[in-house]
């Protein structure tokens, strides 16, 4: 395979090299700035794209979405030959963890598809340039590589596509050892007696569900009073029960004021998240997963003038465009789901903006997973956004415990909810906890992308015995009735 396509350089002036000309130069190589690179060469730009990391995709392919997946599937297959293997005859002598391969394992993952992403670059003709880029000028980007030489190159267009970075917690300082990080948690070469997970988001929770799955005592702390505060509150209720059937405890409406390492341990103080007397907390490490911010800094962002908002992200318009001509940024530096797809999606339709077509994304059809187990997935409104918006609507659900294939396979904690507008049965949300929820979404962004009623998906035939007849009986549920219930 041959290797990325190298920027030759044209001019050098006082220690800086003058680069050729591009149409577009990403800053970011994330699963928004290397799709929104790759999608302008398709269409015939030329093409640079400047990261800093030194591996491509982003934090989701270093450290995020993809290593933490690769956990996720081998802490479960730990677990269920551990715990479910011998009901269905299958017996296993002498079961033990061999972290180390583990986490090679995950690695190597990771490596595989970062190469990947390089080939990507090379098929496309995209210019690979590994350095920190910053906005110099408009039109103008000035690219620090790691050897303190400074590159200049000129285009005609720029993308934003920094992506974003971890929050921390004020008292709570983060050591990489004792208080970890999510970047640390997908390496920890030994699986912690006690773990205390600050934040019951979807980046806490998943990995949260690793070490316990691996031995781990896992408590999570969490400011709000329910888990996964953004999801639809039947749904996150549901959750949190079967989360602490499986084993993980909960202090909901609790805040982490202060963290000490004393010794082998970490001593945290909590309190009541609306005031009153502190408690104390030991464990043997503390994982802080309560977000994700922006990351606008050191980008010449402010020098050039593009505005941000009270958040700190980039304020753009549909198109994507910033208040300067010619600049434009995509995923989590703007308003928005920060997620990997979204970030995609807004690569391609930028890409295609600045070509002069058409392009769009619809931030309603944009589903949200948690890949533990049972997996949460949802696209669309709550029930709580529809109240507030005064929405009538009807409401189906149907339970894995009632269909075949979940019961086939022992997997029948959760169930699939759909809700539709009451006078049109447009189907305005969908709502699923249960087995491969992540997957089965999938049919309802499509359905709710063609704006189909409960009736449209009631009608159509689904493979049997599977995971997705759930979403035809909750349709069917929706509009008139259930059969399998």
């Amino acid at each position: 395979m041959r290797g990325p396509h190298r920027l030759p350089p044209k001019l050098l002036i006082n220690g800086i090299i003058m680069s050729q000309e591009f149409d577009l130069v990403v800053i970011g190589a994330g699963p928004g700035g290397y799709v929104a690179a790759i999608k302008a060469a398709q269409l015939g730009m030329k093409v640079a794209c400047v990261e800093k990391r030194g591996a491509l995709g982003g934090t989701c392919l270093n450290v995020g979405c993809i290593p933490s997946k690769s956990l996720l599937y081998s802490s479960q297959l730990y677990e269920e030959a551990s715990k479910n293997f011998a009901k269905h005859g299958i017996k296993i002598k002498d079961l033990s963890l061999d972290l180390a391969t583990m986490q090679n394992h995950k690695n190597e993952v990771v490596t595989s598809l970062t190469k990947g992403i390089e080939g990507l670059f090379a098929r496309n003709k995209v210019t690979y340039i590994r350095g920190r880029g910053k906005i110099s000028n408009r039109g103008e980007v000035t690219v620090l590589a790691d050897k303190g030489n400074s590159e200049i190159i000129k285009t005609k267009n720029i993308i934003v596509a920094t992506g974003s970075d971890i929050m921390t917690l004020p008292g709570v300082e983060v050591d990489g050892k004792k208080i970890i990080n999510s970047d640390q948690a997908i390496h920890l070469d030994t699986v912690p007696k006690k773990l205390v997970v600050i934040g019951a988001g979807v980046i806490g929770l998943e990995l949260g569900s690793v070490w316990r799955r691996l031995g781990s005592e896992v408590i999570v702390v969490e400011y709000l009073n329910k888990v996964l505060p953004p999801m639809d509150n039947e749904i996150s209720t549901q959750f949190q029960k079967i989360m602490e059937k499986q084993g993980i405890k909960f202090k909901l409406a609790s805040k982490v004021t202060k963290a000490e390492v004393k010794g082998k341990e970490v001593e945290l103080n909590i309190e009541p998240a609306s005031g009153g007397n502190a408690e104390k907390l030991k464990a043997d490490v503390v994982l802080v997963a309560i977000g994700r911010k922006p990351y606008t800094e050191n980008l010449g962002l402010q020098e050039v003038g593009v505005e941000l908002d009270e958040r700190g992200r980039i304020k753009t318009d549909h198109h994507f465009r910033t208040n300067i001509e010619g600049i434009y940024a995509i995923g989590d530096v703007i308003a928005g789901p920060m997620l990997a797809h979204k970030a995609e999606e807004d690569g391609v339709a930028a890409a295609e903006i600045i070509a002069g077509q058409a392009g769009h994304v619809d931030y309603n059809l944009v589903p949200s997973v948690v890949y533990t187990h049972p997996e949460v997935a949802s696209i669309g409104k709550t029930e709580e956004q529809l109240k507030a918006a005064g929405i009538e609507y009807n409401k189906g659900k149907f339970p894995f415990l009632a269909n075949s294939r979940a019961k086939a396979v022992s997997d029948t904690d959760g169930f699939v909810k759909i809700l539709a507008d009451k006078k049109t049965d447009e189907i305005l949300g969908i709502h699923i906890i249960g087995p491969q929820a992540g997957t089965i979404i999938a049919e309802a962004s499509v359905a709710m992308a063609y704006r189909a009623s409960s009736e449209d998906i009631a009608r159509i035939c689904h493979s049997h015995p599977d995971f997705n007849e759930a979403v035809k009986e909750a349709a069917l549920a929706t509009y008139f009735k259930a059969i399998h219930i």
